[in-house]
C-alpha cells in the first residue's frame, strides 16, 4: 500500500448521498475524497424534480442564503387521463415555509459540492472508479484509470445500477421489474406564462403526477415540475413493462406531451435538455446488504427510494449522512469490520427511511398485477363519470349515470372488482398495520 495515495474516507459518487457522507465526514475532522465520474458535480445527474427541506437542513442549515432553489413547491396535483380528457386533483399549501423545492441538479449539486469543500472534503471530477480493491475479504480502496488510492473505510454512492456493490458481491445484477426508465425534457417558458399557467407567484412552484391516458396499461406514472423560467415534464415507466410491450421510452412521452391537458401547459415553449436516467423500484424487498468490511451503500446504490411518494433525495441525503456519522464512530474505535459498520444499518431502520420503505414494500407488486385496472380502467372512468356530470346538452342525467353504471360492470366483471377490491385493502393495510 502506498502512503501518499493512503486517506480516511473515499466516496464514490458526488450525488446527494455521496455529498451528504463526505461533509459529515469532513466535519467529523478526518481526510475525505470524493470522486465523482463527471467533469462536474450534477453533470450525469437526472430526477424528477423536487428537493426535500428537512434533510437539506440536516446538512446544510443556512442553505437559503445562498442555494439555487428555483422555486417551493405549494400546489400539488394528481391528474387522472383519458384519451381526451383530464379530472385533477390539487392540493395547495400557503404556509410561509413549504417542505419540498425544485431545484435544477446540475445547479444544485455543484453547489453542494462546493459547500463540502468549503468544509474540508477533497473533490476528484472526471473519474471513473472501475474497480474496489479488496484485500483479505476488506475494501481497502479505489482503482480509476489512472492509480489505486487506498482509504479505511469506502462509501459506494455509485447510483441505482451499482456495478461496485455488485462486484463485492453485495447485491445482484439489477432487475428489470425492479427498475424504472425515468426519461425528461425541460421546456424553457417565461417566468410570467408559467405563472400564469400553474396559478403561481413568482417564489410558488406546482408539482404534477399524472396517471392513465397514454400511460394506461403500464406500471408508469407521469410528471411535472416547474422551475422559475422552464418546465419539467416526464415519465418513470417499468423497464419490465417497456421491454414486454416494445415500447420506446421518447414515444411514450411524446404521447403524453400530446395530451390536451399537457400540451396546454408546455405550448410554445422551448425544448432545452432531454435526458434519460434509471429509476431503483425495488423498494424494501430488493434492498442490497448495505454493508461489509471496509464499505457502506448509500443512496440509489441501495434501493433507497420511497416510489409511492416519489421520494429519493431525502433518503440519498440522510442515508449518506448516517453513514458518514458511522464512520466517525468507526474511527473512534479504529473498527472497519462489519461488527462496527452494521451500526449504518441499524441508524437507517430507527429513522423513516427503513420505516417507509417497509410499510409500502408492496406497493409496486400490487400495482404490476393491477396495472390495468388502477393505472388505466379507473382514471379513464373518473374522467368520464365527470364529463357526465358536467354536461348540460337537453339530455336527463339519470339516463346517462344508468347507463355508465351498466358499462362499469360490463366492462370489468364481479370477478375483477373482487380482485381490484382486495388489493386496495392490501395497499391500505400494508400503510396502516
Amino acid at each position: 500500500m502506498v502512503s501518499e495515495n493512503k486517506t480516511d474516507v473515499i466516496v464514490v459518487g458526488a450525488g446527494p448521498a455521496g455529498v451528504s457522507a463526505a461533509v459529515t465526514i469532513a466535519r467529523g475532522g478526518k481526510k475525505v475524497i470524493l470522486v465523482e465520474r463527471g467533469n462536474f458535480a450534477g453533470a450525469k445527474n437526472m430526477y424528477g424534480g423536487v428537493i426535500y427541506e428537512h434533510a437539506v437542513k440536516e446538512l446544510f442549515p443556512d442553505f437559503l442564503e445562498s442555494a439555487p432553489v428555483e422555486r417551493f413547491v405549494t400546489s400539488h396535483s394528481y391528474m387522472l387521463l383519458d384519451d381526451e380528457q383530464s379530472t385533477t386533483i390539487t392540493y395547495k399549501n400557503h404556509k410561509e415555509m413549504q417542505n419540498s423545492f425544485v431545484a435544477i441538479r446540475a445547479k444544485w449539486d455543484r453547489w453542494c459540492v462546493e459547500q463540502a469543500v468549503k468544509d474540508g472534503v477533497y473533490f476528484v471530477p472526471d473519474t471513473l472508479v472501475n474497480k474496489l480493491i479488496v484485500e483479505q475479504g476488506k475494501v481497502v480502496g479505489i482503482k480509476t484509470d489512472l492509480e489505486e488510492y487506498f482509504a479505511d473505510i469506502v462509501i459506494i454512492a455509485d447510483g441505482v445500477n451499482s456495478l461496485l456493490a455488485q462486484q463485492i458481491g453485495l447485491r445482484d445484477e439489477i432487475k428489470p421489474k425492479q427498475t424504472a426508465l425515468g426519461v425528461k425534457e425541460v421546456i424553457k417558458l417565461p417566468e410570467e406564462v408559467i405563472n400564469q399557467r400553474f396559478g403561481l407567484n413568482s417564489k410558488e412552484g406546482a408539482a404534477y403526477e399524472l396517471v392513465g391516458g397514454p400511460l394506461s396499461g403500464m406500471l408508469a406514472l407521469g410528471f411535472i415540475y416547474t422551475n422559475k423560467n422552464s418546465v419539467a415534464v416526464g415519465i418513470g415507466a417499468c423497464l419490465e413493462d417497456l421491454k414486454v410491450q416494445k415500447i420506446k421510452p421518447y414515444e411514450l412521452l411524446a404521447k403524453l406531451k400530446s395530451h390536451p391537458s399537457v400540451a396546454a401547459l408546455t405550448e410554445g415553449g422551448e425544448l432545452l435538455e432531454y435526458s434519460a436516467h434509471l429509476i431503483p423500484e425495488g423498494g424494501y424487498n430488493a434492498m442490497p446488504k448495505l454493508y461489509t468490511d471496509g464499505a457502506m451503500v448509500v443512496g440509489d446504490a441501495a434501493m433507497l427510494v420511497n416510489n409511492a411518494h416519489f421520494e429519493g433525495t431525502n433518503m440519498a441525503m440522510i442515508s449518506g449522512k448516517f453513514a458518514g456519522e458511522t464512520a466517525l464512530e468507526a474511527f473512534e474505535k479504529n473498527d472497519f469490520s462489519v461488527n462496527m459498520l452494521c451500526l449504518y444499518r441499524k441508524k437507517l431502520e430507527n429513522s423513516f427511511i427503513l420505516k417507509d420503505l417497509k410499510t409500502y414494500r408492496s406497493v409496486v407488486d400490487i400495482l404490476s398485477t393491477r396495472t390495468s385496472s388502477f393505472l388505466g380502467y379507473y382514471p379513464q372512468k373518473v374522467c368520464e363519470f365527470f364529463d357526465i356530470f358536467t354536461t348540460a346538452d337537453g339530455i336527463e342525467k339519470r339516463g346517462k349515470f344508468v347507463k355508465f353504471t351498466k358499462d362499469f360492470f360490463r366492462k370489468r366483471s364481479l370477478a375483477e372488482l373482487f380482485k381490484d377490491g382486495i388489493s386496495a385493502i392490501k395497499l391500505v393495510f400494508g400503510v396502516l398495520k
